[in-house]
C-alpha cells in the first residue's frame, strides 16, 4: 500500500474488505442483542413482555447464527482455527494502521499528467 489515497492501486481488494467489516460489525450487533434481550428477559415480571423479548432474542440467535456461518464460508471468520483466526486479525490491525498512517491532506493533489488528459 502506498501512501497516496487518490491513486487508485489503493482501491485494490476494497470491496472484500468492507464486506467482511460490515459483516464483523453485524455480527456484534446481533451478539450484542441477544445480551441485552437476555437481560431483559431477567428483569421483566409481565408475561406478554417475556415472549415478546423472547421472540426478540430467538431472532437475534438466528441472525447471530446466520452471519457467522456466512462468515465463516467466506473464510472471514475462523472461530475453530485459532491461528488462522489470529492471522487474519494480525493483518487486519496491520491495514488498520497502513490506512491510518496515510497522509489524508497530502500538500499537492494535483494529478495532471498521470491520467490521460487533454492539452490544454
Amino acid at each position: 500500500m502506498n501512501n497516496d489515497y487518490l491513486d487508485p492501486i489503493n482501491a485494490e481488494n476494497m470491496p472484500n474488505l468492507v464486506d467482511n467489516s460490515l459483516a464483523l460489525d453485524l455480527l456484534l450487533s446481533a451478539k450484542t442483542g441477544v445480551t441485552y434481550c437476555a437481560k431483559a428477559i431477567t428483569e421483566t415480571t409481565s408475561p406478554a413482555v417475556r415472549a415478546v423479548l423472547r421472540e426478540i432474542l430467538n431472532d437475534s440467535l438466528t441472525l447471530h447464527r446466520e452471519t457467522a456461518q456466512l462468515m465463516m464460508a467466506k473464510k472471514w471468520f475462523h472461530p475453530y482455527q485459532l491461528e488462522e483466526q489470529h492471522t487474519l486479525d494480525v493483518r487486519s490491525a496491520e491495514t488498520v494502521v497502513k490506512i491510518a498512517n496515510m497522509d489524508l491532506f497530502p500538500p499537492d493533489t494535483s494529478r495532471l499528467g498521470l491520467f490521460a488528459t487533454p492539452n490544454k
